[in-house]
């Protein structure tokens, strides 16, 4: 970088030089202007060149490194943090602008703040992507100017760095760590214990508020003078598949992502609570065809594996086609298994045109379908209608809310167990519906 291109000349300076301009003028007709004009330039021109010096004579006199996450989380904030140090030996005021990746479209991104000589600041702000892919930075560009504020040194630093942003990791994290602390009802997750329906016997323990009367051991209360239990070990190795619809319903967007990365995000939720339940976690996706499926299992690689194939997803949005669903399930998945599949529907009349590829489904696994409220329906629902016109929009809102109601109603008569449940309450919901499952034996 030259030394035109790092040097700004500040707003201040050219109002200095515009009152200096002003009083040359004026000194034609009055000499005093002129001498005072004269005198002012030269005052002035000193100022500067002092400015200039403590700017420019050192040549490196700023570090600016960005740091963050080599993976962000898709629709999670993420921390990106920006370390300066300088060897200024006065202090300097910067205003730093992050380059960020296009796909945020923020270029108004700015920190201003002063520093000592010396000493060293970090600049700490959070980007919530809410797609999935490669995001680049650029570079890191930063404005010093000193107390006197005639001139200001940019500084191009850092150097532009590829962020892959992968499905919501911290969400599952989130939820394993609740899982596995069992504060799972603190985040509105129903914790369901198990009944021991496979008749596995484990332990017996001192009888809880919860458990099941009918499982009390009557001898080992006799003996122990308090209320004893059966505990029976819950069934494991059971399949779990998560089944992503991606067709073009799926496109629909909620604050910012598409309907289709919350299924991405809740699927790898599942697959690892799954896992760490000792049940095997697979995935398959379609739209026109069955494009990828990865068998269930429960091998130490097996997350990571449904990671990286969820990362790469990527979908045209075309109409989706249930009954290749049907028949690769019908082939490839041989065993009885839970499968949580992702999709939507809208109407009635589009579920009716699935319905039997779905309840063939539902004969030779456990099947629930989940799909999602249009939120702005419910918030038409919940305000009041002031005119004729919001009648009429109500009255068409109160309809579409109906045919959902009607949606769940014809699946659960077939014995497909359903989830309708708002964009972001979907990793909740869908955990419930598992850990419910689970405690009724059915898996």
């Amino acid at each position: 970088m030259n030394l035109i291109q790092a040097l700004y000349i500040k707003n201040r300076t050219y109002q200095v030089i515009g009152a200096l301009v002003f009083f040359f003028v004026l000194g034609f007709f009055v000499p005093f202007f002129f001498n005072m004009a004269r005198v002012g330039f030269f005052v002035f021109l000193a100022f500067f060149l002092v400015d200039f010096l403590m700017l420019f004579r050192f040549k490196r006199p700023l570090v600016i490194e960005r740091t963050c996450s080599e993976k962000f989380s898709n629709g999670d904030d993420n921390e990106v943090r920006i370390i300066i140090e300088h060897v200024f030996p006065q202090n300097i005021r910067l205003r730093v602008f992050d380059e960020l990746p296009v796909q945020f479209q923020e270029r108004e991104l700015q920190f201003d703040l002063d520093l000592n000589p010396g000493e060293v600041k970090t600049i700490r702000y959070n980007l919530r992507p809410v797609k999935r892919g490669q995001y680049e930075f650029g570079f890191v560009n930063a404005f010093a100017s000193t107390f006197l504020n005639l001139v200001s040194r940019r500084f191009k630093l850092g150097s532009p760095k590829e962020v892959a942003v992968y499905p919501s990791y911290i969400q599952m994290r989130k939820y394993e760590l609740l899982a596995i602390s069992n504060q799972l009802t603190e985040y509105g997750i129903k914790k369901i214990r198990r009944i021991g329906n496979n008749m596995e016997f484990e332990q017996i323990k001192n009888y809880v508020s919860g458990d099941d009367y009918r499982k009390i051991n009557w001898k080992a209360t006799a003996r122990r003078g308090g209320l004893m239990v059966n505990q029976y070990q819950d069934e494991k190795s059971q399949q779990v598949y998560s089944v992503i619809d991606k067709g073009r319903l799926m496109q629909m967007p909620f604050e910012g992502m598409s309907l289709l990365d919350y299924a991405i995000n809740a699927s790898l939720v599942i697959s690892n609570i799954a896992l760490k339940k000792g049940d095997k976690a697979g995935l398959v996706t379609f739209q026109h065809k069955v494009q990828s499926i990865l068998p269930a299992s429960s091998r130490t690689m097996q997350l990571n594996l449904i990671l990286e194939h969820l990362y790469k997803i990527k979908t045209a949005y075309k109409e989706s086609d249930f009954s290749k669903l049907y028949i690769t399930l019908k082939r490839k998945v041989t065993h009885r298994s839970l499968i949580l599949l992702y999709t939507n529907f809208e109407s009635l009349s589009s579920l009716q045109r699935q319905l039997q590829y779905l309840r063939k489904i539902r004969q030779q696994h456990l099947l629930v379908c989940i799909f999602f409220e249009n939120t702005e329906v419910s918030d038409l629902l919940s305000k009041p209608a002031s005119d004729v016109e919001g009648v009429y929009v109500k009255g068409i809102a109160e309809q579409l809310a109906y045919e959902k109601k009607l949606i769940v109603k014809e699946l659960q008569s077939h014995g497909i167990h359903t989830i309708l449940t708002p964009p972001k309450e979907l990793s909740v919901n869908t955990i419930n519906k598992y850990l419910e499952l689970k405690s009724r034996g059915l898996i």
